[in-house]
């Protein structure tokens, strides 16, 4: 006979079996449904296991979009006023700000306005090339000594642009790609606008500094 169904008998019954007679009521009232064969203990242990699982399953899923969020740190800005104007210096991911030998030809750089009101960071992607490599899309008072400046936030869905091939700027979330000589001009992707560009020029110590703010709205929307 199957152990689980001797023991819902034994204890469902009305007085007719042998332990609910009147001469064995203390063998009654000793008798406990043991926890590995007691129906609802064995739903418990599955309802149990389901819940292990589920929560293995939603931890191993958030072990592995921890890094991609890291990756693309989606921008988040509340504050919809100015991020930079004339004056502003640039600085570095330590707050040192940047002199004019910071980069040699080809390089990058993520750079933020030296702290101000009402913004924490704007990050903007410095970059440097030869001077006649630029097009003419790329005005005089938005480069120089070979720099421009562009922000690093992409225009689609306002993932970080982190890459740079053949002086085409990449962002990883959804490959949009932005010709860095051109103006930031889209030229791969789902980007319908190009990144925004800052007008730079040289302090009289020879840093970076913002001569206004970028030319559009930062980040996705603002068409």
């Amino acid at each position: 006979m199957n152990p689980d169904s001797h023991h819902t008998e034994s204890t469902s019954c009305d007085g007719q079996c042998s332990d609910c007679s009147t001469g064995n009521t203390g063998a009654s009232f000793g008798h406990r449904p043991s926890i590995y064969s007691d129906t609802r203990a064995s739903l418990a242990r599955r309802d149990y296991a389901k819940l292990l699982a589920s929560v293995g399953g939603l931890t191993a899923v958030a072990s592995l979009t921890a890094p991609l969020a890291g990756l693309t740190r989606v921008f988040e800005r509340e504050y919809t006023g100015p991020v930079y104007s004339d004056g502003i210096y640039l600085v570095d991911g330590d707050g040192n700000r940047v002199p004019e030998n910071a980069l040699s030809e080809g390089e990058i750089l993520t750079v933020f306005p030296e702290p101000r009101p009402g913004i924490e960071q704007a990050p903007t992607l410095l970059v440097r090339h030869p001077e006649d490599a630029y097009g003419d899309s790329v005005k005089t008072e938005y480069m120089v000594s070979g720099y421009t400046a562009y922000s690093k936030v992409c225009t689609h869905a306002g993932c970080m642009v982190s890459n740079e091939e053949d002086e085409i700027l990449v962002c990883p979330c959804h490959f949009g790609k932005f010709d860095s000589t051109d103006a930031a001009a889209v030229v791969g992707g789902p980007p319908s606008r190009g990144l925004p560009q800052l007008p730079i020029t040289l302090s009289s110590e020879g840093y970076l500094i913002a001569t206004g703010d970028f030319n559009g709205p930062v980040g996705p929307g603002g068409e």
